[in-house]
């Protein structure tokens, strides 16, 4: 049976492939077409199951779990993703692609800390690849993965670990994630082409390995990432409004999602809008005059038409994303919103690409080595810092790509598309 390997080099596009070397000898880009919105969670989903979000129900990188009432962002359960997958039927190695707990995949690795009774969390993988990654190549650069430290080392790590599990698997789907380009182009644009640069080595480990089993290199990108000036704080428009409702505590304010009319679940340049009891027009005419917004829309004609969806969805003008803050003075800040916090904040940060300074994070290792309490409060206040962002559908060459034999148009067409080289 043939293999393939596939490649994600996350924000890599038609123009960025002139600064690579490995990337570039395997063919010529062709750019392709993305699910909206353009995100980690919804582009892969679309790439896994061939279907649009409205169908395998990954409508960004988080939503509200109405259920609950929370909100909740980078889930990794595989059943999160309907419909069948890719790997269901083929021997899979999934290196860090996302929704791996639970995954058919024959094997995998994912990122995933331990977190104690006390608060206190502890970096980790899980490894299911039965190579003992760690113990190889050593402890996975977790502080590298995300955050202000986020760089190469977790990439080139990733690279490593796969190229490792290929020899010794020799599996005959190779899925594999390369995310080092997005932390650089958010911090500040996609104009240096040093992160293009960094990362092809990367690839070319990956390359090597897959040819050493003799398997096809695709490489893929799941969105392209484009300069941005405007933050647009849609939360505090409906606070202003008097939608959004809050319960104040020692802690900070906390958004109240029960008691919101309506709120919006922020995700780069797009946000679920969720409406309770409002007529929508209302809601719509308030925000389409707020500065940065270029339209709302029902969620039907972006086909986003999923129960996780909000009642509206705004889309963000070219230049300009959306951020989560709902609070109006910093001083009532919830207590996770100056932290690397995925999991708690109801909307994407990318602040947490930023610190507030090289002294602090010291300070509060040396608070927890010698058994204080602490709080890793290292993440700025500041959403006009960030000088990238994705989501919309840009221009084609800024757009993502795909590089492989004869490839499709459209995202949707991906997994049809490896079965045929696997057949």
């Amino acid at each position: 049976m043939p293999r393939v390997c596939v490649i994600n080099v996350v924000g890599l596009t038609p123009s960025l492939v002139k600064h690579t070397r490995r990337i570039a000898e395997l063919g010529a880009p062709a750019p392709w077409r993305s699910p909206l919105p353009a995100v980690t969670s919804t582009s892969q989903a679309t790439l896994l199951t061939g279907l649009a979000p409205r169908d395998h129900g990954i409508v960004a990188n988080g939503w509200l779990y109405r259920d609950t009432g929370e909100v909740r962002f980078w889930q990794q359960s595989n059943a999160l993703m309907e419909g069948p997958k890719l790997y269901d039927r083929v021997r899979t190695a999934k290196m860090f692609w996302w929704f791996n707990q639970g995954t058919s995949a024959d094997w995998y690795a994912t990122p995933k800390p331990h977190y104690g009774c006390d608060g206190s969390k502890v970096f980790d993988i899980i490894d299911s690849t039965g190579c003992d990654l760690q113990r190889k190549l050593g402890a996975f650069p977790f502080h590298a993965f995300w955050g202000p430290m986020s760089g190469i080392a977790a990439t080139e790590w990733i690279a490593r670990a796969s190229a490792l599990v290929m020899r010794e698997r020799e599996p005959d789907l190779t899925l594999v994630y390369l995310p080092h380009m997005d932390y650089d182009f958010q911090r500040h644009a996609p104009s240096d082409p040093a992160p293009v640069t960094q990362v092809d080595p990367c690839a070319g480990i990956v390359i090597d390995a897959a040819r050493d089993i003799g398997a096809q290199v695709v490489v893929v990108s799941e969105y392209g990432i484009v300069p941005v000036s405007r933050p647009v704080l849609i939360n505090r428009a409906l606070r202003e409004a008097g939608w959004l409702a809050v319960r104040d505590g020692p802690f900070g304010e906390m958004l109240d999602t029960h008691g919101s009319r309506a709120f919006a679940v922020t995700d780069h340049q797009l946000a679920h809008v969720y409406v309770n009891g409002l007529p929508l027009g209302e809601v719509r005419n308030a925000l389409e005059g707020l500065d940065g917004v270029d339209r709302l829309v029902e969620p039907g004609e972006l086909e986003l038409d999923h129960p996780r969806a909000g009642e509206l969805v705004a889309l963000a003008e070219p230049d300009a994303w959306f951020a989560y803050p709902y609070w109006l003075d910093d001083a009532r800040a919830p207590d996770f919103a100056r932290t690397v916090d995925i999991h708690r904040k109801p909307g994407f940060d990318p602040c947490e690409l930023f610190g507030t300074s090289r002294v602090r994070p010291i300070l509060r290792l040396a608070q927890k080595t010698l058994g204080f309490r602490y709080r890793m409060d290292v993440v700025p206040l500041e959403p006009e810092r960030v000088r990238g962002s994705h989501g919309l559908r840009p221009a084609p060459d800024d757009g993502p790509l795909i590089i492989g034999p004869d490839p499709p148009e459209d995202m949707r067409g991906f997994k049809q598309y490896v079965e045929r080289l696997l057949a």
